[in-house]
């Protein structure tokens, strides 16, 4: 579950010899909610520039989504253990980048998750651990290492049948920060892309001054612990304070482990700072899975990324260069 709580705008002063206001539109893309905002001089300009960028979010769509069976992203999948697909260069490289963050991470993110079987229910109807039979034979398919990549040729071979890639964990990300690259090549200069809490931001407020995020306590969701500063680069928040199963009194996330079947424990939220949305989207699902003390030492690793963990009892832990009162 992503969220990224209230982001302060404040409205007009004089930039470039014009006035300069923030415009925003929210509407539904790639089955979520996202929220474009771009600052700009007028209504009309401001359209202009939001449309271009859905349209770019389209496309992605399109090119990602494993539900149109005429997708490329489809087309790996039903030629999974038969054949190689020729792909474009953009799917390729998306590909090739989601494969390095599962070796960064030692398998805790994954693509190939989606050959996992639905074992897990989070609507309240499981009251039991399924047997370790039924969850080891989940993952069976599960494997990036069998994602077979051909950068000659630019094919992508799934090397098991059933065997099947999905960009759930991070295309929305990739999608903003796609639309943000081509708004400012278009020359609007600071504005959000927000795709269902996969948050990508560039320039500043009409003020000046920073756009800032307040991140809340997912145990106690009317509670901003913090409002920082996001300057040109993502934030990504995941949650499981809404989807979890508690069996035996204790608390299991709908963020499951791609190499184990289990679901992922101790862990409530987890706030990713770094350049692209695409990267902070794979790395919050990773630090939920790869747990506290792993996971914040596995991104204190990486150059210009940061990281809020909230784990389930309330308690606050952060990456090196994130000092926090609380």
């Amino acid at each position: 579950m992503k969220y990224l709580i209230t982001f302060l705008f404040l409205f007009v002063v004089n930039v470039t010899g014009f006035s300069q206001q923030i415009y925003k539109r929210t509407l539904k893309l790639m089955g979520s909610r996202f929220d474009i905002t771009v600052v700009t001089k007028d209504q009309v300009t401001a359209d202009n520039y939001i449309d271009i960028a859905i349209t770019e979010i389209q496309r992605i769509e399109k090119l990602i989504s494993s539900w149109d069976k005429n997708s490329q992203t489809s087309l790996i999948n039903n030629n999974a253990g038969i054949q190689a697909v020729k792909v474009d260069q953009e799917l390729f490289d998306l590909i090739h980048r989601a494969i390095g963050v599962s070796k960064i991470t030692d398998g805790a993110f994954d693509i190939s998750y989606a050959s996992m079987d639905k074992i897990w229910k989070f609507d309240g109807s499981v009251k039991e651990m399924p047997s370790s039979s039924i969850i080891n034979t989940s993952v069976a398919k599960v494997g990036y290492k069998n994602i077979i990549l051909d950068k000659e040729k630019l094919t992508v071979f799934l090397s098991q049948q059933g065997m099947k890639i999905g960009f759930g964990a991070i295309g929305k990300g990739y999608a903003a920060d796609k639309a943000k690259k081509l708004l400012i090549k278009e020359g609007v200069y600071a504005g959000i892309i927000n795709a269902s809490g996969d948050m990508n931001t560039w320039g500043k407020q009409p003020d000046g001054t920073d756009w800032k995020v307040a991140i809340t306590n997912p145990l106690n969701k009317n509670n901003a612990f913090a409002l920082l500063p996001v300057v040109d680069k993502a934030v990504v928040t995941s949650g499981n304070y809404e989807k979890y199963v508690v069996i035996d009194g204790k608390r299991y996330s709908h963020i499951i482990d791609p190499r184990t079947g289990y679901p992922s424990t101790g862990i409530a939220s987890v706030t990713v700072f770094a350049p692209k949305a695409e990267l902070a989207d794979a790395l919050a699902t990773s630090v939920f899975v790869m747990g506290i003390k792993v996971g914040l030492n596995r991104i204190n690793q990486l150059r210009r990324i940061e990281c809020i963990i909230i784990d389930d009892k309330g308690k606050i832990h952060t990456s090196d260069n994130i000092k926090i009162d609380n």
